[in-house]
């Protein structure tokens, strides 16, 4: 029996000359770490028609400071997440560090992770805390799609063919941030569930994400609208974060499956809501809840 013939493999050397490609194959998968496309496709759950090589794309390997929000390339890989932006994306950087193994994170970007559309996508739930927007580019021109409606499906996006992610705009910390995962093991696991939170003091707003509990990454909005003591920090109380855990928890739209019960991932997602709460809360103002 002889070897399937390798798919057609284009490596451009900028963006223009991948977005003409992508114009005219757009039957090619792009491949930036390749962490989800080689796992797929060792274990012959897809053979892509032909591949496209973004690894010499500078433009999407560089990120840059927009003043109000960090302009990070689809390239930039989670290591330097962790390394370069931990202080003003701490949520992001927090969740980029539960990615896989060193070796993942050296490789894995987070613009294949939403281009994979996973809903147990570790980046996502904390561009859903901020309200990152995703940038998305193709030889007609790049439009900005808010992360909120990025998603459409379990592994579904709005990305149409002949389209890439170039960019992900996401807006820097304005106050404190935490994100929680839980799993099966500390490291190297997909997320039963996991959530992200994002306090922002200047707008008193109250971002939240949901990962690995529907068919989409998820807002809790009703969360979000928990009214808190923001002029009287002092009175917040362990009946607040509890409260606000179960708001999380009711948003969320979970299923029974391999890793977990949908009953589990909603009680496990209440207590990482009411313990992100307390943390942000007392790292926003120093104060230990009441009773």
């Amino acid at each position: 029996m002889t070897a399937p013939a390798a798919p057609p493999f284009h490596r451009p050397a900028d963006l223009d000359e991948a977005l003409r490609l992508l114009a005219a194959h757009p039957e090619a998968v792009p491949v930036a770490g390749g962490t989800d496309l080689m796992v797929a496709v060792n274990y012959r759950r897809t053979r892509p028609a032909a591949m496209l090589d973004l690894t010499r794309i500078e433009a999407l390997r560089a990120w840059s400071d927009e003043g109000d929000a960090i302009r990070l390339g689809s390239g930039v890989p989670y290591t330097r997440i962790c390394a370069e932006l931990a202080t003003v994306l701490p949520g992001l950087a927090a969740a980029a560090r539960t990615v896989g193994s060193p070796q993942i994170r050296n490789r894995g970007t987070l613009g294949g992770n939403l281009a994979t559309a996973s809903p147990a996508g570790d980046g996502h739930p904390p561009l859903l805390a901020t309200g990152a927007d995703i940038e998305i580019a193709s030889t007609g021109g790049t439009r900005t799609v808010p992360v909120a409606e990025f998603f459409t499906g379990p592994k579904r996006s709005v990305l149409a063919p002949g389209e890439l992610i170039t960019s992900v705009i996401v807006p820097k910390a304005a106050g404190p941030q935490q994100f929680l995962k839980v799993g099966t093991r500390n490291a190297m696991v997909i997320a039963v569930c996991s959530l992200a939170v994002a306090l922002d003091l200047d707008t008193r707003r109250l971002g939240t994400g949901i990962g690995s509990a529907g068919p989409t990454p998820l807002t809790a909005p009703e969360a979000a609208l928990i009214e808190l003591p923001w002029t009287r920090p002092g009175l917040f109380n362990d009946a607040l974060a509890d409260e606000f855990g179960r708001r999380v928890a009711a948003a969320a739209r979970p299923i029974d499956d391999v890793r977990g019960t949908a009953a589990y991932r909603r009680h496990a997602l209440a207590v990482c809501a009411a313990r992100a709460l307390r943390r942000v809360w007392t790292a926003a103002h120093g104060t230990e809840t009441t009773r």
